[in-house]
């Protein structure tokens, strides 16, 4: 695969408070793609907190001292077109905003706003939380989420990792307003914010804009993340019993972090098992043997550890065959995996990656969250040629070291499982 074409081509300043503003200017767009990024998500709870980065992040909607109406919020951008959300994450929290060209400087202004100026008023607190019960109870009712909190409360026991991102009910409706400002202080401060932003915008009108709205963004020393804790112990597994017409599976095991220069490889292993519908995992599960829909593996990737996943729904009375086809399919690719198949991978990601840089929100998402979580951007170039140099033996390495059911859990949720049958095939 040659000429290539990915139009990453940014200009970075760091204003004197610390805050860094990253920016790619692209002509042939009409939207202009804003984040404001912060290191803040569930990896900086503490139990008591959990859940405190995603109140707080859907707090901020809820009016400012220059907005006090939360509809001034959104009018603001809708009404001429454009769309204002964000995210919280493990290790990210983001603000993001997508504007017609003709009025991106509303959508720095307002978020820049928000984050510098929110009311958090106590009533507003309140009702966030009854919203946040119910996005919670929709992610407990869902099988498929479910299965997969499930998984990764077992891979990272009793650490930050572990818990869901929304947190409990118990514990969200236990966070107050003075615990809300002490984590504002600690995480959302100039040295932990990437602003980053791409579209038909030139870099210098950018900073002045930014500079005059979060000059004064306050500077404080942040909260560091709760490093990972290496203390699972295989194999396992999690059998929630319910009342379903379909069975949910996970199958996982510790990955890798996203400094490792063995993700790549591990990466195409995930395409070339589970990522496509020529993959392993979907040839013989459903094409073969029509043992179920949706069939995939994925990776994810933190700071200091990963997790490699599959998962799966499928008939209840298939479950035991459908685990033993997958074991036996991750088992032996490392002895089989063909030149054929990782040139495959190799072209599919290259293929995937230039798709996915296609508008102006991928890059800037692309530039902002390298930029905060590894204070460093990886170009294009550089990753195209490190998938490139991913060889056969790279793949059968990572997967010798990753796959391994004496260290791996399974998942389960569905109406019935007989858990002995299932671990004679983990043993």
């Amino acid at each position: 695969m040659t000429n290539i074409l990915i139009p990453i081509n940014y200009k970075k300043s760091v204003l004197p408070n610390g805050l860094r503003i990253l920016s790619n200017e692209l002509t042939n767009t009409n939207g202009v793609s804003i984040n404001f990024l912060f290191g803040a998500g569930s990896r900086y709870e503490q139990e008591f907190l959990s859940g405190a980065s995603h109140l707080f992040e859907h707090v901020l909607f809820k009016g400012t001292k220059n907005r006090p109406d939360p509809k001034k919020i959104s009018s603001e951008i809708e009404n001429v077109g454009g769309i204002i959300n964000a995210f919280t994450d493990r290790e990210i929290t983001g603000y993001w905003s997508l504007m017609p060209f003709l009025h991106y400087k509303s959508g720095i202004e307002v978020i820049a706003d928000m984050i510098q100026n929110s009311l958090l008023k106590n009533e507003d607190i309140d009702n966030e939380k009854k919203v946040i019960y119910e996005e919670i109870k929709a992610s407990i009712d869902s099988p498929a989420s479910k299965v997969q909190m499930n998984l990764e409360s077992k891979i990272w026991p009793n650490q930050p990792m572990g818990r869901d991102i929304a947190g409990t009910v118990e514990s969200v409706s236990k966070i107050s307003k003075k615990e809300m400002f002490e984590y504002l202080k600690s995480q959302y401060v100039s040295s932990n914010t990437v602003i980053s932003i791409a579209g038909n915008i030139i870099h210098e009108d950018v900073v002045d804009l930014i500079e005059k709205n979060m000059r004064d963004f306050q500077k404080n020393n942040i909260q560091k993340m709760f490093p990972f804790i290496n203390n699972f112990k295989g194999p396992e597994i999690i059998y929630e019993k319910r009342d379903t017409q379909q069975t949910n599976i996970s199958l996982g095991f510790q990955g890798i972090s996203y400094h490792n220069k063995n993700r790549f490889a591990l990466s195409l292993l995930s395409v070339i098992l589970g990522e496509s519908m020529s993959s392993r995992l979907f040839t013989e599960l459903r094409e073969k043997r029509a043992l179920a829909y949706d069939i995939h593996s994925s990776c994810q990737y933190f700071s200091d550890c990963g997790i490699f996943s599959i998962e799966a729904g499928i008939a209840p009375e298939k479950l035991y065959e459908t685990i033993k086809i997958i074991i036996s399919e991750v088992s032996k690719i490392s002895h089989d995996i063909t030149q054929k198949e990782v040139d495959d991978s190799i072209t599919l990601s290259l293929g995937r990656m230039m798709l996915r840089m296609e508008n102006s929100r991928s890059i800037s998402n692309y530039l902002g969250t390298q930029e905060l979580l590894k204070n460093h951007i990886e170009t294009p170039d550089e990753i195209i040629k490190k998938i490139k140099s991913v060889s056969l033996n790279d793949i059968k390495k990572i997967s010798n070291d990753i796959i391994n059911t004496k260290s791996m859990v399974l998942s389960i949720i569905g109406p019935k499982c007989n858990e002995e049958e299932i671990y004679s095939l983990l043993r």
